[in-house]
């Protein structure tokens, strides 16, 4: 049997970046956690811890587009914030189409789009779930 990769999935933000997790053998993806951002810039070292504790053999990121597909100025932090992944830790990045990944995220929680500060984590976390259960099952 061969082996699965371990993945984890990011939902760039610029305060909040969502983590989730997952593998190729289930084909799954669990949410995990939230690293704060300052102007989409985040706790490198924590990122670091992440990934030495699930040791991901690949990294999605999302894609923040437009409904007509087309990219916007946060498509392009994105863009920045996978090639640093890939530049600091030296592992491949994919990326996959995040849109209204934040609706369906608010939508499980039963919250509307009027949350409160406490709930963001969930959210973000919960869109990183998404956006690599997507991503998984494009595979």
């Amino acid at each position: 049997m061969s082996s699965t990769r371990t993945i984890l999935g990011f939902d760039f933000g610029m305060k909040n970046i969502g983590v989730a997790v997952g593998q190729e053998l289930t084909y799954t993806a669990n949410p995990l956690t939230v690293i704060k951002a300052k102007d989409g810039i985040p706790n490198w070292d924590e990122i670091a811890a992440l990934l030495q504790q699930w040791k991901p053999q690949l990294l999605i990121v999302g894609l923040p587009l437009n409904m007509d597909g087309s990219e916007q100025e946060m498509t392009a932090a994105a863009r920045r914030f996978g090639n640093r992944l890939n530049a600091r830790f030296k592992l491949p990045v994919d990326w996959q189409d995040e849109r209204l990944t934040t609706f369906e995220a608010l939508d499980q929680l039963g919250i509307n789009s009027k949350m409160q500060s406490n709930t963001r984590g969930d959210v973000d976390r919960i869109s990183a779930q998404l956006i690599l259960q997507s991503w998984l099952n494009q595979q």
